[in-house]
């Protein structure tokens, strides 16, 4: 399940991936996404927590169909903050980064801790 952790006026989303990730959330994060555009805004700044999450969880197709708006919209995807408490994120998103930084020039992709989520929240909606 997402759930929306805060709102902004701006071209930012931030939201929390709670236990699963289902295709309705990826209905429901595809709408959010798709209002900012709708807004006006050229990219969308996006803090996803997935302190919570369950990976075991995942429907399988919200998985593929997250991926693939994902790259239909890369263009439109500005700075991207991951916010958890794993080891294994904290080493994954720098080398997802170097890729992401290569195709987004000037953006940038972003691990933070949970206790840093303020710091994650300038990091977004700094633009």
């Amino acid at each position: 399940m997402i759930e929306q952790i805060k709102t902004f006026k701006t071209n930012t989303l931030a939201f929390e991936v709670i236990d699963s990730f289902t295709e309705t959330d990826e209905k429901l994060a595809q709408k959010l996404f798709e209002e900012k555009l709708n807004l006006g805004f050229k990219t969308v700044n996006v803090l996803i927590k997935i302190d919570e999450y369950k990976i075991s969880k995942t429907e399988t197709k919200a998985f593929f169909e997250d991926i693939i708006y994902l790259i239909r919209n890369i263009k439109n995807l500005g700075n991207l903050a991951i916010v958890s408490h794993s080891k294994i994120l904290k080493a994954l998103v720098p080398i997802d980064n170097f890729f992401f930084e290569r195709i987004k020039k000037g953006k940038k992709e972003l691990y933070f801790d949970v206790s840093q989520m303020d710091e994650a929240f300038k990091f977004i909606d700094k633009n």
